[in-house]
């Protein structure tokens, strides 16, 4: 007799020639087109990469920043890209104490680090491509120039920072209030700018011309040492722009600072568990907060837990709190401060964090203790203000503004794979640069303004981001790719998502429909760093139960919407076969394949 699948709101897409899965079903068209006309995955993510900036602007755009992990199968490599920009070089703590400031700012253009997108799609495109810039970059340009169809958390988020637009950021509301008003549902917004930036960026690149690497090599030196570096220079020296501080501030930002930085390619940090070895990108990232969950959690037998259960739920959330503590006393940016990886992933070091997991929530911040390493957390008190529950953009006091992320996995039919988030450059953050058409990033906010922190700004130094993709082998073979937008939920919602597709056998689709949740104990990553201690988010589908007996093991258990957990995305290979799914969440997005 066939067992009752659990329930799905769409099938895991299943084939044998290629997948795409995104967080927008017209970025993840994109891509399936790429592998159609004979692209590889890589020429793939470059075009769903562009898209996701023209129909996704409010959760990412040109000028944030991104981490890639990918699997090369012609050379059977794993590889971490590295496309989060560093702090300008004028970025010190002494500036902002000379400003008064004593936290970075979460919007305006003094929070700015080095826009890390085009060059690691150009990297990306160059070293593990085979098409040319016009292939790739075709579809955002017309989607820029003729419109897409707003999605309803789209204009909610222009909603949010219509009066800072009106009042303060006047170019931006020349973009997101076209003819001086609100868009609305079925509206096609179009960027006209952004399509000439990149038209101009596509026409340079051909006057070098009909060798593709060279092609590749002449967009790069536009934009980082040409005319999209000196418009951004221009901007940051002559602009004072509104921000968090209640206050307008310049930017930082110089072309000598853009000529100066390249991505660039390193090992993932691994761990085994049972038959899975996990890849993330390194200390820079939040990444290795998944490898210390599964640390904690192979202590457990979670093969007998419903996933949906109190004990599962528990168990999940309690190492969480633990392996995040240590990410915020921690992590940092490796060329500048020693992090100790290796002891944060071994056995010994999280036996012995495990026994401070009981049967009761903690309330506590604990961080672990390694000689010679570590900072002091500051956390903010909720004072009242509500955290982000599904890490969707939120506003609150004028020029206070919180972007999410976007997210994609591609397999083709040669089996390589790549997981990315790019994120950062998001309509709300800082206000558009009128010569170019998209706004910088406000990464450099997750520093801290504490020179003894190893997360402590510095020139040059990259801010400890909370982009998160992932890749898994299983019994030694490349198998899954997954992520998803959220913040410091990320690795929460990837972390849940694993746990079920292993321990509960649940498929794709499966494991990202299945109830989710996320804990605010630990401060968030942005700006203004608030932490609610004990405090667990779950969605209406958690059983009744469930939360009942949560609440009596002490977690301060908050009931979201339905469907209000996460935006995951995942892909797999096993053998011939090539798997994806994506989440109804937000309804945007999709995976395609066959």
């Amino acid at each position: 007799m066939i067992q009752p699948l659990p329930f799905t709101t769409r099938p895991e897409i299943d084939g044998t020639f290629g997948v795409v899965a995104s967080t927008h079903w017209i970025a993840t068209a994109v891509g399936m087109g790429i592998l159609e006309r004979g692209g590889n995955a890589f020429d793939a993510a470059v075009a769903t990469a562009f898209t996701l900036q023209i129909v996704e602007p409010h959760l990412n755009g040109p000028g944030g920043d991104v981490p890639v992990i990918l699997y090369d199968a012609q050379n059977q490599r794993t590889v971490v890209i590295c496309g989060q920009g560093t702090a300008p070089g004028a970025a010190t703590i002494a500036r902002f104490r000379e400003l008064g400031l004593d936290m970075i700012p979460g919007s305006g253009l003094l929070a700015a680090c080095i826009p890390g997108t085009f060059e690691t799609w150009m990297m990306l495109l160059r070293d593990f491509g085979t098409l040319k810039l016009r292939d790739v970059i075709e579809p955002a340009i017309y989607y820029a120039r003729d419109g897409h169809p707003l999605v309803d958390r789209e204009i909610e988020t222009i909603g949010t920072v219509e009066a800072l637009f009106r009042g303060h950021w006047k170019t931006s509301a020349a973009v997101y209030l076209p003819d001086g008003r609100m868009p609305a549902r079925g509206d096609l917004l179009r960027n006209p700018v952004l399509a000439a930036t990149y038209e101009r960026l596509l026409k340079q690149a051909e006057s070098a011309g009909g060798d593709r690497i060279r092609q590749i090599e002449a967009a790069r030196a536009a934009w980082s040492r040409g005319f999209v570096a000196e418009a951004i220079d221009r901007f940051c020296r002559s602009t004072e722009a509104m921000d968090t501080s209640g206050r307008p501030h310049r930017g930082l930002l110089t072309a000598d600072d853009m000529s100066a930085w390249t991505p660039h390619t390193e090992n993932p940090v691994t761990y085994d568990y049972g038959h899975y070895r996990v890849c993330k990108a390194g200390f820079w990232s939040q990444g290795p907060v998944l490898l210390q969950q599964l640390a904690l959690l192979k202590g457990f037998d979670l093969d007998q837990l419903d996933p949906a259960g109190p004990d599962f739920i528990h168990l999940q959330v309690e190492c969480a709190k633990l392996a995040f503590a240590d990410r915020d006393s921690f992590y940092g940016d490796p060329d500048f401060v020693q992090v100790p990886g290796d002891v944060l992933l071994s056995d010994t070091y999280n036996d012995a964090r495990r026994k401070l997991i009981g049967d009761s929530a903690s309330h506590e911040l604990r961080p672990g203790i390694i000689r010679g390493f570590g900072g002091v957390v500051h956390a903010g008190t909720a004072a009242g203000v509500m955290v982000a529950g599904a890490g969707e953009p939120t506003v609150g006091r004028l020029g206070e503004a919180r972007g999410d992320t976007v997210h994609f996995d591609i397999i083709d039919r040669w089996g390589n794979m790549i997981s990315s988030t790019p994120s950062g450059g998001w309509l709300q953050s800082s206000p558009v640069i009128p010569d170019l058409g998209f706004c910088l990033g406000t990464r450099a906010q997750m520093f801290w303004l504490d020179e003894t922190h190893p997360a402590a700004l510095a020139p040059g130094k990259r801010p400890r981001t909370t982009l998160s993709p992932g890749l898994a082998f299983r019994d030694g073979e490349p198998y899954l790719a997954w992520g998803t937008p959220g913040g410091d939920q990320q690795d929460q919602w990837t972390c849940q998502f694993l746990l079920r597709h292993i321990h509960a056998g649940h498929n794709l689709q499966q494991a990202i429909d299945a109830p989710a949740w996320h804990s605010e104990h630990f401060p968030t990553s942005f700006w203004p760093r608030v932490a609610r201690p004990g405090v667990l988010v779950v969605e209406q589908q958690v059983p009744e139960s469930t939360v009942k007996e949560l609440r009596r093991r002490g977690h301060v258990v908050e009931v979201g919407p339905a469907w209000s957990e996460g935006r995951l995305t995942a892909a797999s290979r096993e053998g011939q076969r090539r798997k994806a799914a994506a989440n109804p969440r937000g309804m945007q997005g999709y995976a395609a394949g066959r």
